[in-house]
C-alpha cells in the first residue's frame, strides 16, 4: 500500500470566507489535519504596529466556527498561522478570545496551543551583538536602538513550532507570525515524507484554492502527498486545476520561481514536473529541499507620525496636456504655502506623498505610457506630520492649492480638481513604517518563540 497523507486548506486567508457546504463535503476521516493561513504583510505595517486585525471580528469568527467544529467532528488538528493578520501578540490573543467564544457557544472542549512570535528584545540584542543578523534586500540601516524602540517585532516561525505543539497534544494551534508554508509542511515533514514535496505542496496550499484555473470565489484545496508526488484537488466541484495553473503558482509572492527560502532550507522547484491526473486534479513530482543554517525573518513596525489625505481627479485637457510641468509647479506652491504658514519650525517635520492614478500611480517611472496624454488623472495626496492636527491642516492647504493651481492658458480663478466625496480631505490613522527586513540565525528553531497551552 502506498504511504500517503491527505490534508485540507479551506481558504487562502482566514476571514475572507469560503463555502461551508464544500468544506463539509471535503471533511473525511482520512484527513490528517486542516490548516489555514491568516496573515500577510500585504496591507503594510499598520496591522502589526497598531494592533489591528485584517478582517472584522464577525468575519473571522464565522470562518473559525466552521473550521473548529469541522476539525473536532473528525478529530484532527486545526492549525492557524499568522493569527489576526500580522501575528503580533495582540493579534494572536484577539483570535484566541474568539476561539474561546466559539468553544463556549458550541459547548466544545479541546487543548489549544498559543505560539507567540514577538521575541524577547534582550535576546534579539544579544543575537545582534553576536553578528547573527543578516540584512535582506532592500533593508534599512538598523542599530541597537531599532531593536529597543520598534513598537512591535515578530519572528516568522517555521514548521518546528507547530510540530512541538502537536507533540504536546494540541488539537487547535493558534500561531503568531509564521511562514505561510510552515503551517502545511509541519505534519508531512514530521511523518517522514520527502521534504521537497512537502514544502512545495505547502507553498501552494497556503493560498487555499488559488491554484485553480479560474478562482471565481475563495474556496479550498485538498492535497495528498506520497513518497513520489503530491496531488491537488479543488474542494469546489465547479473548479479544476491544470498543470499550467499549478505551475504558475510558483510565480506568486516570490522573487525566484525555482528557489524559495524557508527557515532551515530552500525548496528547489528546478526539476518539478506537473501533469494532469484527471480533468480536475494535478500531480506534481521532482521537487527538492536543500537544508541550510536555520534563520527566521524579522518584521518590525514603528509609528512615524500621523496622516491625512486628499483625493480628487483632474479632467481638464488643457492641464493634462502639460501635466508634468503643472504638477511640478503645484508641488512648489504647496511647499511655499506651508513654509509661509509655519515658517522654519516645520522644516523637515512633515512630508506629502503623491500618487497620480492614470498617469504613473502604480508603476511610477517604469510606466510604459510616459509622455502620452491621459484622459483623466486621479490625484492622491497624503500628508504626514508629528501630530494629527498638523497633518490635517497641511492636507487642507494642499487641497486648496491643487484646486486652484492654474496654467498659463487660463485667466481668473479656476477649479480644476473634482472631489469624489465630502469632506474632500480627512484624517487617517497613525502612520507606521517597516524598520526591519532582516533574518537572524538561531541556535534552535524555537529560540524566539514561546508556546503556552490552554484547556477549554
Amino acid at each position: 500500500m502506498t504511504k500517503k497523507i491527505k490534508y485540507l486548506s479551506p481558504t487562502g486567508v482566514l476571514g475572507v470566507g469560503f463555502s461551508e457546504d464544500h468544506f463539509m463535503a471535503a471533511l473525511s476521516p482520512d484527513l490528517a489535519f486542516i490548516g489555514c493561513d491568516a496573515g500577510s504583510t500585504d496591507g503594510g505595517p499598520a496591522n502589526l504596529g497598531g494592533n489591528k486585525p485584517f478582517f472584522s471580528h464577525g468575519a473571522v469568527k464565522r470562518d473559525l466556527r466552521i473550521l473548529i467544529k469541522g476539525a473536532r467532528q473528525v478529530d484532527i488538528p486545526l492549525m492557524i498561522g499568522s493569527c489576526g493578520g500580522s501575528g503580533g501578540d495582540w493579534n494572536l490573543n484577539w483570535v484566541w478570545e474568539i476561539v474561546q467564544e466559539i468553544a463556549r457557544e458550541e459547548n466544545l472542549n479541546f487543548k489549544t496551543a498559543i505560539i507567540e512570535s514577538e521575541p524577547d528584545r534582550e535576546l534579539l540584542l544579544q543575537k545582534y551583538r553576536e553578528g547573527k543578523f543578516r540584512a535582506l534586500d532592500p533593508a534599512p540601516e538598523i542599530d541597537e536602538d531599532t531593536l529597543r524602540d520598534t513598537d512591535h517585532i515578530v519572528a516568522m516561525m517555521g514548521a518546528e513550532a507547530y510540530q512541538e505543539a502537536l507533540t504536546n497534544g494540541a488539537q487547535v494551534i493558534l500561531a503568531g507570525r509564521s511562514t505561510d508554508a510552515a503551517i502545511f509542511a509541519a505534519i508531512p515533514v514530521a511523518q517522514g515524507f520527502p521534504p521537497g514535496l512537502c514544502w512545495h505542496a505547502a507553498k501552494i496550499m497556503e493560498c487555499g484554492g488559488a491554484a485553480v484555473v479560474s478562482m471565481e470565489k475563495p474556496e479550498g484545496m485538498i492535497c495528498t502527498i506520497t513518497d513520489d508526488y503530491f496531488e491537488l484537488e479543488p474542494v469546489s466541484p465547479t473548479q479544476s486545476c491544470s498543470p499550467l495553473s499549478v505551475a504558475a503558482h510558483a510565480l506568486y509572492e516570490t522573487g525566484d520561481p525555482y528557489m524559495m527560502r524557508e527557515p532551515g532550507g530552500v525548496m528547489d522547484l528546478t526539476h518539478a514536473r506537473y501533469e494532469a491526473s484527471s480533468e480536475r486534479t494535478v500531480r506534481v513530482s521532482g521537487s527538492a529541499f536543500h537544508p541550510e543554517p536555520y534563520t527566521v525573518k524579522l518584521e518590525g513596525a514603528k509609528k512615524t507620525g500621523y496622516r491625512a489625505m486628499v483625493l480628487g481627479g483632474v479632467r481638464d485637457p488643457m492641464i493634462l496636456g502639460q501635466f508634468d510641468s503643472w504638477f511640478g509647479g503645484l508641488q512648489d506652491s504647496i511647499r511655499n504655502n506651508i513654509d509661509a504658514v509655519y515658517g522654519e519650525s516645520m522644516a523637515g517635520k512633515y512630508r506629502i506623498d503623491f500618487k497620480l492614478y492614470g498617469h504613473s500611480g502604480v508603476l511610477g517611472p517604469r510606466e510604459p505610457t510616459q509622455g502620452k496624454t491621459p484622459t483623466e488623472v486621479g490625484v492622491l495626496m497624503v500628508s504626514q506630520a508629528e501630530t494629527q492636527e498638523v497633518a490635517y491642516a497641511i492636507a487642507g492647504q494642499a487641497a486648496h492649492m491643487v484646486l486652484h493651481h492654474t496654467v498659463p492658458e487660463w485667466q481668473g480663478l479656476v477649479s480644476n480638481l473634482a472631489f469624489p466625496i465630502a469632506p474632500h480631505f480627512w484624517s487617517l490613522d497613525p502612520a507606521y513604517q517597516f524598520v526591519l527586513n532582516h533574518v537572524v540565525e538561531l541556535d534552535h528553531p524555537l529560540e524566539l518563540h514561546r508556546i503556552r497551552y490552554e484547556e477549554i
